[in-house]
């Protein structure tokens, strides 16, 4: 039972170790592939028509430069390269405002369309999440602990805003707007506005706050780690406060 069970911890502890780094390069090599397979061969193809349109019936044949751009490794890599610069073209419209204002009418009609806006929205809050870091950053200026849902329970929240003017103004106090995130899925959550007295500041990051948010609290970054108690030391504070409740 004891090499049973030394085995398994062995196991579990080298699978932990090598689990992140295999998906982390499955997911590269998976994406490359995806380029290649959907957007690169049609890249290449259309290579090979332009060149044959250019030359004209002299040169190479049509044959001879599809063996050479759809099935040779220089052009796949070609094909890679421009879709990479197609990437960056769209990213660097979208930065400006009629980029944004376009991309904004493409989201509508995506959200109008029956089938699609049950899936599209799901996975765009994915790659929110997984590509938007910086964005998310600016969005946010600090993190801090609340009491919610209630009095006496704490959350993780993120600062978006300094509340309402109307409500700090009738309250006559100085407020924060804050996010608090679901888990696992903090890219969505609950906006409450809280005084800011009521609010304790974290020395946490952003990302620490998500990661946090998304592994249910198991991510805790080290300068906010309690240490761990002994087991006998509870049950010795737990005694210690029913005898000060009974002499009472």
């Amino acid at each position: 039972m004891a090499l049973t069970r030394r085995f398994k911890s062995y196991f579990l502890r080298g699978l932990a170790v090598l689990l992140p780094t295999i998906v982390t390069i499955w997911i590269f090599v998976w994406a490359y592939m995806f380029i290649q397979g959907t957007i690169s061969i049609h890249i290449n193809r259309g290579l090979v028509q332009l060149i044959m349109l250019v030359q004209g019936e002299d040169g190479i044949d049509e044959e001879g430069l599809t063996d050479i751009f759809v099935k040779g490794k220089a052009g796949s890599l070609v094909g890679f390269l421009i879709a990479l610069v197609a990437v960056l073209i769209v990213g660097a419209l979208l930065a400006s405002v009629v980029g944004r204002a376009l991309w904004r009418m493409i989201e509508m009609f995506i959200m109008s369309t029956p089938l699609l806006r049950r899936v599209y929205p799901y996975v765009k809050q994915i790659t929110d999440f997984v590509l938007t870091q910086e964005e998310k950053t600016a969005m946010f200026s600090k993190v801090v602990a609340v009491e919610y849902p209630r009095k006496g329970i704490w959350s993780i929240g993120l600062v978006t805003g300094s509340g309402l003017k109307k409500v700090s103004d009738n309250v006559e106090k100085e407020f924060l707007t804050v996010l608090i995130p679901n888990s696992p899925t903090p890219i969505t959550g609950y906006v409450v506005m809280v005084p800011k007295e009521q609010t304790i500041a974290l020395d946490m990051t952003v990302e620490e706050a998500f990661r946090f948010a998304v592994s249910a609290g198991v991510i805790t970054p080290d300068s906010q780690r309690l240490p761990v108690l002994p087991e006998g030391h509870a049950k010795n504070e737990q005694e210690q406060e029913r005898s000060m409740l009974q002499d009472s």
